[in-house]
């Protein structure tokens, strides 16, 4: 597990990251405008075309929703405890909530699941849930700290309502929940825009990462890999036990809670250019060091369910 988790996961996000951090510094890319192609294009294109292939049973959909909205509230209730705690400015309280309440369930986390639940489409299929879950909590939550630093309210809503993600969306419910035809003829480019998201994604971490000092020990930084690594898997585990899930529902939700701080903090930090540099920082680190605590979880989830 820990050779796959290295090898199939690990590596390809940091040569992906590589890739980009070679490529900035030759040709010295203009990053805002590529933040803007993934949040205007590439990002909806990815977030629909989850939402519209998700095939769940209703009753365990309402155990994970049950789930899923206990422990998103009690990790930001957490983030927002620790921020209050360190007495952090908007920007870096923004990052430190982001970093713990959003988890990478995308690029990370689906081939994780594919690899522990190749026997039981269940565990995947759980797993899918929860990124979409994570889509929505990434551009409603996630956003509103980024712009609560900036702006009012009122611009928020505003922002926000503008943003194409928040149609794709709305337009994925729809068309899932009524299960709406869509002709080849769209559904291949819409397909071949959200394949692409992953790698401009990580292209983009790795320019973004380039031409910045690394500080392991800043202190947000710290805290947002023992709120995400250590007490978001330890919280998870708690829900877990008091709603009474057990067998492959509780393996998979126990160990998607392990899963490193969300690429999409870093994209969507440059794209309104709120410390795009630490959010960077944190993604990568957090992937990092996730190499030990996802093989710790994934090997708890098989002790204990």
């Amino acid at each position: 597990m820990f050779i796959f988790i290295l090898l199939d996961v690990i590596f390809p996000i940091l040569i992906l990251t590589l890739v980009g951090a070679l490529l900035q510094r030759k040709f010295q890319f203009n990053l805002k405008q590529i933040s803007t192609l993934i949040t205007y294009c590439l990002m909806p294109a990815a977030v629909f075309v989850n939402i519209y292939h998700i095939n769940i049973e209703l009753d365990i959909f309402f155990q994970i929703i049950y789930y899923i909205i206990l422990y998103s509230l009690i990790l930001i209730i957490v983030s927002h405890i620790i921020a209050k705690l360190l007495k952090l400015d908007r920007e870096e309280s923004a990052a430190l909530k982001n970093s713990i309440s959003l988890m990478n369930s995308g690029n990370y986390g689906l081939p994780v699941s594919q690899l522990v639940f190749s026997s039981n489409p269940l565990g995947f299929s759980i797993q899918v849930f929860i990124l979409i879950f994570q889509n929505l909590l990434t551009y409603s939550y996630g956003i509103y700290n980024l712009l609560s630093a900036t702006k009012s309210i009122g611009g928020i809503i505003q922002s926000f309502l503008r943003l194409p993600v928040f149609h794709a969306l709305l337009l994925g419910m729809l068309f899932q929940g009524f299960s709406i035809p869509i002709p080849n003829s769209i559904m291949i480019p819409l397909d071949q825009l959200a394949d692409g998201f992953v790698a401009i994604a990580l292209l983009l971490l790795g320019a973004q990462l380039s031409n910045i000092k690394l500080h392991f020990f800043h202190r947000v930084i710290t805290w947002s890999l023992i709120g995400r690594l250590v007490m978001g898997p330890s919280l998870a585990l708690a829900v877990i036990y008091l709603l009474n899930i057990d067998g492959v529902v509780a393996q998979s939700l126990f160990i998607a809670s392990s899963f490193p701080t969300s690429r999409n903090t870093s994209t969507i930090a440059m794209e309104y250019q709120i410390k795009p540099e630490l959010h960077a920082q944190i993604v990568l680190f957090s992937t990092l060091f996730s190499i030990i605590t996802v093989t710790v979880v994934i090997y708890l989830s098989y002790v204990l369910f």
